[in-house]
């Protein structure tokens, strides 16, 4: 079972946190019947899928090189199959929230447009009512105060930009201090397995030495000699088994 501290779950709990808000800002969005904070929060959850995706992209890259050796991440291929159904899931609830704001957006878009056209036709035709002075000091106020609104909303909403923006960078570093994380442990392990194919390498010299040590010293005594060395062997293990024996 992999460790809590694997960089997978490190993002995997970050995206999720990012999940999370985008499906309150979602709900709120449903809720809401404000046309300023409607637009506004549209913008929010949009910005945020964009965000979001790029993200689950990034550790999809991650998983699928990771799925090239998995044993050498200390995993198996259930671990690489759970991990890709999570992002894929993932992803499937990000784009469903990003489809609804936009059909609606574009629902909102036209309303607007014709709202538009409507004004500027009552503009080119004016009644009796709006030939008057006060009318227009009426309408002239009024206009003022929808500019106010409008500098404001467009404020708030820089404002919702600007912590969005904060917000993506530090998802961004928090992601790249894990990227420089796996690369100094991989670092690490190729460190520690250069130093084992040096013993290794080493090791099997030493060996070959003695053998060939060992090969010339046979070649060199005669068969009587062998035997002798046999014989003198033999006396040995029978006295130490006799001397084991009785005590």
């Amino acid at each position: 079972m992999p460790s809590a501290q694997d960089p997978f779950y490190v993002v995997k709990e970050d995206i999720q946190d990012s999940i999370d808000r985008l499906q309150s800002n979602f709900h709120q969005w449903e809720n809401t019947s404000d046309t300023g904070e409607h637009l506004n929060l549209s913008k929010e959850v949009l910005a945020a899928c964009g965000s979001i995706e790029w993200q689950v992209d990034e550790l999809d890259k991650a998983i699928s090189v990771a799925s090239r050796d998995p044993s050498w991440y200390g995993i198996d291929e259930k671990e690489i199959e759970n991990r890709r159904r999570w992002t894929s899931n993932a992803r499937t609830q990000v784009r469903t929230v990003k489809k609804t704001v936009e059909a609606r957006k574009g629902s909102n878009t036209t309303t607007h447009a014709n709202m538009n056209g409507m004004h500027r036709e009552l503009m080119r035709h004016p009644d009796s009512h709006q030939s008057t002075s006060k009318p227009n000091q009426y309408a002239a106020g009024d206009n003022d105060d929808f500019i106010e609104s409008e500098s404001d909303r467009q404020m708030l909403l820089i404002k919702r930009q600007d912590e969005e923006l904060d917000e993506l960078s530090l998802s961004v570093q928090r992601i790249g201090g894990v990227g420089l994380t796996i690369h100094e442990e991989l670092l690490g392990q190729e460190k520690i397995l250069d130093e084992l194919g040096n013993e290794m390498d080493s090791t099997s010299h030493r060996l070959d030495f003695v053998q060939k040590r060992v090969a010339m010293v046979m070649k060199k005594a005669s068969v009587k000699g062998q035997m002798m060395m046999l014989c003198a062997l033999l006396a040995l293990f029978i006295f130490l088994f006799i001397l084991v024996f009785f005590t």
